[in-house]
């Protein structure tokens, strides 16, 4: 048996970039002589084996060929037969592509170390295709690394077009495709994720209310840029530079997707854009599978934005119900995550983006002077049932109109 290193970590090594995960490639082995040895057995669809003091991944060689749709309509071989060429033969791109032996030797069948240097993403082969996924994947390596001069090789990107083309996209479940696009968000420039899908024509596919928000006017009073798609890209990658919470930046991607669904006759106002995308955030969460905590805090913010933006000049009442239908009380971290992506709301906009937001400072502030309000001292002066509620309310009110005072 012969073990390599494999895929992101060499790649990583090669860039001068943190290796986090190690994956290994055994060649040459069997799963009865690694069990032996002490490994153990994961996953279903292939044998991968957790070493059995370090815990990394070790995978047999294999090859897989498509014997259906989707990209788990693959039948897969793996023996002691299987090269290291073969293995590598499989993989996505290039730069993915190259081994390591256990000497420091790098084994780079596809030219991997020359597209490193020139900033390349390309594809290893023509079985690339076969996995509708390796479309978001590419995006997302492309959001990973755009700021590292990486770019599509225009072949690949050809390539990409044909498979959105042929249909093979509609066979992605809804959890590859959240896993992939929340991976994206986090990368240093996310907002190229959504570019990339945009320009292949496979946002219309994975995420049509997004793609419907280009071309659609704003005012250009309030948005310099006007195109409110072009608007939704900038405050992402304002939020990805304020935090790397994907709740938050999902929430920033989709505040405004209620704008999608404005009347022309209307445009380029968009009353009611907030209702709109709230309850189209409700059920696009439902059919794409969301996690819970990410599905309400996108529809908290298109709902409530613009309540944050003129949060000044809310009565004190309206500020009290805001935190409160934010479910500020029970989980005052909602609230900064609010925050973050109303911030990144106002100062993505063209010209504006160092434009101070005041605002997020003044609701942290509202919530702590509220969240000193106790039942208990109400329960001791005898109030009882709803009045407790309605006490620890007016309490409130008269916080936030201090607050509110100062703040004048």
């Amino acid at each position: 048996m012969q073990t390599y290193l494999v895929g992101g970590a060499v790649r990583d090594f090669l860039l001068n970039l943190p290796v986090k995960d190690k994956d290994w490639v055994i060649v040459g082995g069997n799963p009865e002589q690694l069990i032996e040895m002490g490994y153990q057995q994961v996953g279903a669809d292939f044998p991968v084996f957790l070493h059995p003091n370090t815990k990394e991944e070790y995978a047999l060689a294999r090859t897989e060929r498509k014997s259906g749709h989707g990209y788990t309509g693959f039948d897969v071989v793996f023996d002691d037969t299987v090269s290291l060429e073969d293995d590598l033969l499989r993989r996505d791109l290039t730069i993915n592509a190259i081994a390591m032996d256990e000497n420091g030797k790098l084994i780079d069948p596809f030219q991997g170390q020359r597209d490193i240097a020139d900033r390349k993403l390309r594809h290893v082969s023509d079985a690339f295709r076969e996995d509708p996924l390796r479309v978001l994947r590419i995006a997302r390596f492309s959001a990973r690394f755009c700021h590292l001069g990486f770019t599509i090789a225009d072949e690949t990107e050809q390539l990409l077009r044909e498979m959105v083309n042929s249909g093979e996209l509609e066979h992605l479940v809804a959890e590859r495709v959240w896993s992939e696009t929340s991976r994206a968000l986090s990368s240093p420039s996310p907002s190229e994720y959504f570019r990339v899908l945009k320009r292949i024509g496979a946002l219309n596919i994975i995420f049509p209310e997004l793609d419907a928000l280009f071309g659609v006017p704003q005012p250009f009073r309030w948005h310099p840029e006007i195109d409110t798609g072009i608007h939704t890209l900038k405050a992402l990658d304002i939020a990805r530079q304020l935090t790397d919470d994907v709740d938050v930046l999902m929430a920033t991607l989709c505040h405004d997707l209620g704008k999608g669904l404005t009347p022309e006759d209307i445009l380029p106002s968009h009353h009611g854009h907030e209702g709109a995308g709230a309850d189209l955030i409700k059920r696009i969460a439902k059919k794409h599978k969301w996690p819970v905590k990410t599905a309400t805090l996108c529809e908290h913010v298109a709902r409530f934005h613009t309540h944050c933006h003129n949060i000044f000049a809310l009565k004190a009442s309206s500020v009290v119900k805001l935190l409160n239908n934010l479910n500020g009380f029970r989980q005052p971290e909602r609230i900064a995550q609010f925050a973050i992506a109303c911030q990144a709301d106002a100062q993505g906009r063209s010209g504006l983006e160092r434009t101070p937001y005041p605002q997020a400072a003044f609701l942290a502030r509202c919530l702590e002077q509220c969240q000193g309000v106790s039942a208990q001292a109400f329960v001791e002066q005898g109030f009882e049932g709803k009045a407790i509620g309605d006490a620890m309310h007016q309490q409130r009110v008269g916080l936030i109109k201090q607050l509110q005072k100062s703040a004048h």
